[in-house]
């Protein structure tokens, strides 16, 4: 790479996006006022960057070496009287100029920013309306009154304008205290906002009754309605718990006193034992993986979450409304948590900051967003010789690349996690605190599950996706296929005693969708068609094992559905196009149908196999049902993959008041890519730090001690290395 020029994948500097700004300022003038929404790297087309790639890991990079213009991604508003126009473009760094400039089309409303968020308090304290609809209760002397900006959800009529709804708390003022709970106390209405106008426009009102009372609130009284008059303390902050927190959790130290076995570049390059892979952050997605590599061979072109739709399950207007699409309504980047050091991660941390644009574009840091860390994750091989009772076990270590988002209540953990064995997984962790509304004392309802008195947690889902652009062993070489494996009926001359099955694969030809089938162990595989496993004979190939989680609940014909129509089906194969990354479409907020997700990508009809040109015809294999239809535009080109997972969340009282979190897991494994096991080179190493627990209230843990107190003499003849053999020698040959 020449000095001084960005690797093409390089987030943008302070001084590249000042320059995207400036020139946006300019383009709109003095006379036009301007709202910032984004400013981040726009990532060059995959024609561009191949090319650039191949030769950076062949070593013939030079100075002369084409490399891909370096673009900015510019988003923001051109206020005016009478509503907003959401603008997308494109700015030429090198060239100093907007090659692009898209107005979004009418009712295409842009996400929300956090500075927007914020304002909407102010502007509902503020409100004459929000005023009379409180009057209607009373609550305790000292409670403070607090609003949680939402997205509106699906909007009831396709001419609303730019909406924003918030739902409403009051927090224990008395304990003069910043984190009391914010959420123990819910007041039952919903203020509504135009954001252009930024009036109130009407206030809500909720039903607090049990399910057989109907779907409508109960008139207004003629006397204020007290609350929360048996109502339990929600603390969650340690000073403030009605308990004392444990006493008896000792120490659990992560230490690596040699340092860390990762290295990162200021390019974001991160290299880990045989992995290789550049880190993006954008205030869409997070954390982004380009460019992953095992022993300098292509694995995947780009890994990220691509959405999270949350549709809540009680039908009580306005409730109906309670649908967030975390990425495309407020963006888990904008709203990543500045991570703290020995407390999100453990061990040796490295942490990556990013840039946000603030309102008038300037660049904000954004401090410790991603985190990075080593991990033990248990054995991750182990044989034990019966015969000679000599054992080798060797540690399954994981590079964790994490960030963390919080969205009012919730927090999310998303994580990529690599392994030595050439494996990756995709993690997400749901915790923080569930959305509850108000229900009457000594009423429960169907719609959720009373988790404190006067406090009813609704029943909702939480559907996430991924998307996985693959480049098995090439860049430019990969197809999709489905493996099934399929019980065989007892036949005299091939099956005789009933106990074979065989492995059924389908060629995925065309864009799709793809439905799980536990029972026939239903596998997505990317493969490189030309390239074999000189042992196997088989395609070198990555596999998707991802859980065969409910989808979506809401009725097919529901507006929550239409809008999520990727969270109907567990996957999606999908031809790649530059810059689509969102699984859901571009624009989710207050959406009434899902324009440019998934859905719209199968039905423009690409295929990516000769046989799957609509000319020539081809089956829709397992799995998609039939429904697969081609619009006309379609093109050949590399398939995407997009698992869709999540968990259909009925409430517990141990979810109140902050929830443990709830794990999911995607993995992506190596199937025929290597020769052997690639982590046959893991060294068998014993841990010097363990150490043996005694019994009987003995010196609990703090040396090598027998079960009777005393200390161990030969610690490696006990140690991992070595199992059923008491000869000290043994180890030796094992554990180093």
């Amino acid at each position: 790479m020449a000095a001084g020029r960005p690797h093409p994948l390089t987030q943008l500097s302070t001084a590249e996006f000042t320059k995207a700004r400036d020139i946006i300022v300019k383009l709109c003038g003095s006379s036009q006022s301007v709202y910032f929404r984004q400013i981040c790297l726009e990532e060059p087309s995959r024609t561009s960057l191949v090319p650039y790639l191949e030769a950076e890991h062949a070593g013939t990079l030079t100075g002369e070496t084409p490399r891909p213009a370096r673009h900015a991604r510019v988003e923001y508003d051109i206020i005016k009287a009478d509503g907003h126009e959401a603008v997308r473009a494109v700015v030429d760094l090198d060239a100093g100029k907007v090659v692009s400039n898209d107005v979004a089309s009418a009712y295409s409303f842009p996400y929300y920013t956090v500075d927007e968020f914020t304002q909407f308090l102010d502007h509902c304290l503020a409100s004459d309306l929000f005023k009379d609809a409180m009057s209607e209760f009373s609550i305790p002397e000292g409670f403070e009154v607090t609003i949680d900006p939402w997205p509106y959800g699906g909007s009831d009529n396709e001419d609303d304008p730019r909406y924003m709804q918030g739902i409403v708390f009051a927090r224990d003022g008395r304990k003069n205290h910043p984190d009391t709970n914010h959420y123990g106390h819910p007041i039952p209405i919903i203020p509504v906002m135009d954001w252009v106008t930024k009036k109130i426009v009407r206030v809500d009102r909720l039903a607090t009754g049990g399910s057989e009372d109907g779907l409508e609130p109960a008139p207004r009284g003629d006397e204020p309605k007290k609350l929360f008059e048996n109502a339990n303390s929600a603390e969650w902050v340690p000073e403030l718990l009605d308990q004392p927190t444990r006493t008896d959790l000792k120490p659990l130290n992560v230490t690596q006193p040699e340092g860390a076995s990762f290295t990162i570049q200021s390019d974001g390059l991160v290299e880990w034992q045989k992995w290789r892979f550049r880190i993006g952050f954008t205030p869409r997605e997070g954390a982004v993986l380009h460019d992953v590599c095992y022993q300098n061979r292509p694995t995947f072109y780009r890994l990220s979450f691509s959405e999270l739709t949350v549709p809540y399950a009680d039908p009580r207007p306005p409730f109906h409304r309670k649908q967030a699409f975390d990425f495309g309504d407020g963006g888990v980047g904008r709203m990543a948590n500045n991570l703290t050091l020995g407390c999100d991660c453990l061990g040796a941390i490295h942490y990556v900051d990013s840039l946000l644009a603030g309102p008038d574009g300037s660049p904000t840091p954004a401090k410790s967003v991603v985190c990075l860390h080593e991990q033990d994750n248990g054995i991750l091989w182990k044989h034990t010789n019966f015969r000679s009772g000599n054992a080798v076990v060797a540690r399954s270590r994981e590079l964790v690349v994490q960030f963390i988002c919080t969205l009012a209540n919730y927090e999310y953990i998303f994580a990529y996690k690599l392994d030595l064995a050439g494996g990756i997984t995709l993690e997400t962790r749901a915790t923080g605190m569930v959305s509850v509304a108000a229900i009457d004392h000594g009423k429960a309802s169907k719609y959720g599950n009373v988790v404190s008195p006067g406090v009813l947690a609704q029943n909702h889902q939480h559907i996430f996706a991924a998307r996985i652009d693959p480049a098995i062993d090439s860049y430019r070489d990969t197809r999709v296929v489905l493996e099934e494996s399929h019980g065989v009926k007892m036949d005299p001359k091939t099956n005789p005693y009933g106990n074979l099955y065989e492995v059924r694969r389908h060629v995925v030809d065309r864009a799709r969708h793809v439905d799980a089938e536990p029972r026939l162990n239903r596998t997505i595989k990317m493969e490189n068609p030309s390239r074999q496993n000189s042992i196997s004979g088989k395609n070198v190939a990555y596999k998707l094992v991802a859980p065969a989680t409910q989808m979506i609940l809401a009725d097919e014909e529901s507006i929550h559905t239409q809008r999520a129509q990727f969270a109907q089906h567990n996957a999606w194969v999908t031809g790649h196009r530059d810059g689509e990354f969102w699984v859901a479409g571009e624009f989710t907020n207050q959406s009434r149908v899902e324009a440019g997700g998934v859905g719209d990508m199968v039905r423009r009809g690409d295929w990516f196999t000769d046989e799957g040109d609509p000319k020539a015809g081809s089956s829709n294999g397992p799995g998609s049902h039939g429904t697969n239809g081609h619009g006309g535009h379609g093109r050949k080109s590399s398939p995407v993959v997009w698992p869709v997972y999540g968990f259909t969340h009925n409430p517990r009282v141990e979810d109140w008041p902050v929830m443990p979190m709830e794990m999911y897991q995607i993995h992506l494994r190596p199937t025929d890519f290597f020769e052997h096991n690639p982590a046959l080179d893991v060294p068998s190493r014993k841990n010097e730090s363990s150490v043996l627990v005694p019994c009987c209230g003995g010196n609990n843990g703090t040396t090598n001690g027998n079960s009777d107190g005393s200390v161990q003499k030969d610690p490696v003849a006990h140690g991992q290395g070595i199992e059923n053999s008491t000869d000290a020698s043994a180890a030796g040959a094992h554990v180093e």
